[in-house]
């Protein structure tokens, strides 16, 4: 992926003397949002299902370490990738980890989940607020990237 170009006489749509036109490269405020707010449903729809489960604590503490964990290692992952593809100097070292914590996250809910003494449903509850989350946790950090670079860019 090539960085982002500048604008120049020849890349600029014609446009009328004094008319508005959005970045394209700046998300809406609904994508914000929309982010932020899956984001939160995700990680407090989580914590609200550890709260009232019937489990010992140190369970608890495990399912929510590893959805700590994993909202670290996605967020690793996305920047690793968006700065490799911008040209920025990433080492093999820091992506490879922060593609293997990713992983090692999903796999570790994952056997947490296969040998827990749950309904199904509550099964199916967490592994589908955990990747709620992890999912919004990237697009949410996408965007913080895409709006501070939309910021220093001119239209």
């Amino acid at each position: 992926m090539e960085p982002l170009l500048r604008r120049t006489e020849e890349n600029t749509p014609n446009m009328k003397q004094g008319e508005h036109t959005r970045n394209p490269f700046k998300p809406t405020g609904a994508f914000i949002g929309a982010s932020w707010l899956a984001l939160l449903i995700g990680s407090v729809g989580y914590c609200i299902g550890l709260w009232n489960a019937n489990m010992q604590l140190n369970e608890k503490g495990y399912y929510l370490t590893i959805l700590l964990f994993g909202l670290f290692s996605v967020i690793s992952v996305q920047k690793s990738v968006r700065d490799k593809a911008e040209g920025i100097a990433v080492t093999e070292l820091y992506y490879g980890l922060s593609w293997f914590a990713s992983i090692a996250a999903v796999l570790l809910l994952t056997i947490g989940l296969w040998n827990a003494n749950m309904t199904l449903s509550e099964k199916g509850f967490y592994a589908m607020a955990f990747c709620l989350s992890m999912f919004s946790s990237i697009a949410v950090q996408k965007n913080t990237r895409d709006s501070k670079l939309a910021g220093n860019q001119e239209v």
